[in-house]
């Protein structure tokens, strides 16, 4: 069907097409990865991305086009993850602020409200980098503009869009060295593409066959129900969330403050996230008695869904810095730090150092915005430092300390786990002052090197290194430096290409699959070639990564 303009339900019909279309190609976009290794999570990242602004939307958006946008916006801004994902929610917001209090929009209108989504995604990274979904975004936006007329439609200009952006996707190699040498394309963009072209098939009339659910990626997909058992008793609460719908039979919805319910939340429970979008109410709270909580706001709503969990099964809640459960409620103190880290055994490693909160995640399981604002409110704290540890968790942990009001939340960006582990090594709040302390973090990174091992998943020529599929290669700093069949002879050669010699010390965090065979193997040939240097080992128990090396 052609459509002369496009209201908000239509909208969001267009984007779940575009999501449902993303989704179905998730491995594919996952894939694209410039080293062949098994952490891409790119299509994932998006994917998350724009189902959580969809399930916003669904629920509270109405039929107006503006409203609708918003919700798409609200929504993906908190379940934005990586920087794929960040970058896909600015882009979205922009849209959303282009279409801001619109019933509807023609095909003009509309593609000036993509390219202030093009804006949005530029300003997102402070030094945009051409060659990714950024070019993919803006070449298509423009072109696509460029042929609108005064009887285009709706359909017209997304095909145009479309076209466009393949051309552009298709020429990303050119402008990326790295990726030519690969022999791929740009994730993101490629992502993007998924969800225009998604759009656009549900425009003309074409379904697309929803895939079965993606598996969430986290420590606490299973529970163990004998953590809680007839004797036990209940002292770490409930995880509780909820949609609330306000009623004007019971509020004043256009003026509705959030400030009551939080204040009763506070004094029921912590972990406090409340979000209020048009009439609807999103509550995140960790409480002994939620019934107390859905007594409370049910006084001004209806609930649309609700979720209650007890806390004692809930892994990734309960690991604490003695690898024991941590104290329910924290008392408000000056200075917290937040951290990210994949592998109990490394967080275990981050709470013995210091960190206040360690949020489970790495590649391949990148933590959204709403699990830092999350993290924020739990520490409690008048100043909050982040360790992102990875250059792919940065954006999220920005953009969550930029919606996050409650605390001065400083981001101090470690793109690797040896800058966070270093980090944490001389984490030290004596200077007094956040601006002060921050600079002495980001000092405390510089010069430790960074090195990782990771099973190869294609062949491919890179760095004048020859991998063949399922040898050990070695990478730091986003190059290859290493491949060889054996697993150790991967560690040392990495280490021989990282300066070793011009260390004093090498830490080795051993992954999940690393036995303790291969492990005496490692440490007694590095004591062999490099008698000078101490050893240090951590059971780290990540996935990917056989090996993390940190030199310092």
């Amino acid at each position: 069907m052609a459509n002369d303009t496009i209201g908000g339900q239509l909208y969001l019909q267009l984007v779940a097409s575009g999501s449902a279309n993303l989704k179905a190609n998730v491995e594919t976009i996952n894939d694209l990865n410039v080293f062949p290794i098994p952490d891409g999570d790119t299509g994932e990242n998006m994917y998350r991305t724009i189902s959580g602004g969809i399930d916003l939307a669904r629920d509270s958006a109405g039929t107006s086009l503006g409203n609708v946008a918003k919700a798409l916006e609200d929504g993906m801004l908190v379940n934005a993850r990586g920087n794929s994902g960040v970058i896909l929610s600015q882009f979205f917001a922009g849209i959303a602020r282009g279409l801001d209090g619109l019933e509807s929009a023609d095909a003009k209108t509309l593609a000036e409200a993509f390219k202030q989504g093009v804006k949005s995604a530029y300003k997102s990274v402070i030094t945009p980098t051409e060659g990714t979904m950024l070019t993919v975004s803006r070449e298509g936006a423009e072109y696509a503009a460029g042929r609108v007329k005064e009887e285009s439609t709706i359909e017209s200009y997304l095909t145009d869009l479309l076209v466009e952006m393949k051309k552009s996707l298709k020429h990303t190699p050119e402008l990326l060295p790295v990726l030519k040498e690969a022999g791929v394309v740009d994730s993101g963009g490629a992502g993007l593409v998924c969800i225009i072209e998604g759009m656009l098939k549900a425009l003309s009339g074409e379904s697309i066959e929803e895939e079965e659910e993606i598996p969430v990626k986290t420590a606490a997909t299973t529970l163990d129900f004998n953590k809680f058992d007839e004797n036990s008793v209940m002292e770490y609460g409930y995880c509780t969330e909820f949609l609330l719908r306000l009623q004007r039979a019971k509020t004043d919805v256009e003026n509705f403050s959030l400030a009551p319910v939080i204040e009763f939340l506070e004094s029921v429970g912590d972990s406090i996230v409340a979000i209020k979008n048009g009439t609807i109410v999103k509550v995140h709270v960790h409480t002994m008695t939620p019934h107390k909580v859905l007594e409370f706001c049910q006084r001004y709503g209806e609930f649309l869904t609700i979720k209650i969990e007890n806390m004692t099964l809930q892994h990734n809640e309960t690991v604490g810095k003695e690898g024991v459960k941590r104290e329910k409620k924290k008392e408000r103190k000056k200075y917290a730090l937040v951290t990210t880290a994949m592998g109990e055994g490394i967080k275990k490693t981050f709470y013995d150092l210091g960190a206040d909160h360690v949020i489970d995640g790495g590649q391949t399981n990148n933590p959204s915005t709403e699990d830092f604002i999350k993290a924020f409110d739990e520490v409690n704290a008048d100043c909050v430092f982040v360790l992102p540890n990875n250059g792919n968790i940065i954006l999220a942990a920005k953009q969550a300390a930029g919606m996050y009001k409650n605390s001065l939340v400083k981001v101090i960006e470690s793109r690797n786990l040896g800058e966070g582990y270093a980090v944490m090594s001389m984490l030290d709040y004596g200077a007094d002052d956040p601006d002060t302390i921050a600079e002495q973090l980001a000092e405390a990174m510089q010069g430790v090197v960074t090195g990782m091992v990771s099973r190869a998943t294609r062949d491919v020529q890179m760095n004048g290194i020859t991998v063949n599929k399922s040898d050990f290669v070695g990478l730091s700093d986003k190059q290859m430096l290493f491949s060889d069949k054996d697993k150790a002879d991967a560690i040392l050669g990495l280490l021989e290409k990282l300066g070793v010699e011009n260390h004093e010390i090498v830490i080795l965090i051993y992954g999940s699959g690393v036995t303790d065979e291969e492990k005496s193997d490692v440490e007694g040939r590095i004591a062999k070639a490099y008698p000078r240097t101490e050893v240090y080992t951590i059971d780290g128990g990540q996935d990917v990564y056989d090996c993390f090396v940190i030199l310092e």
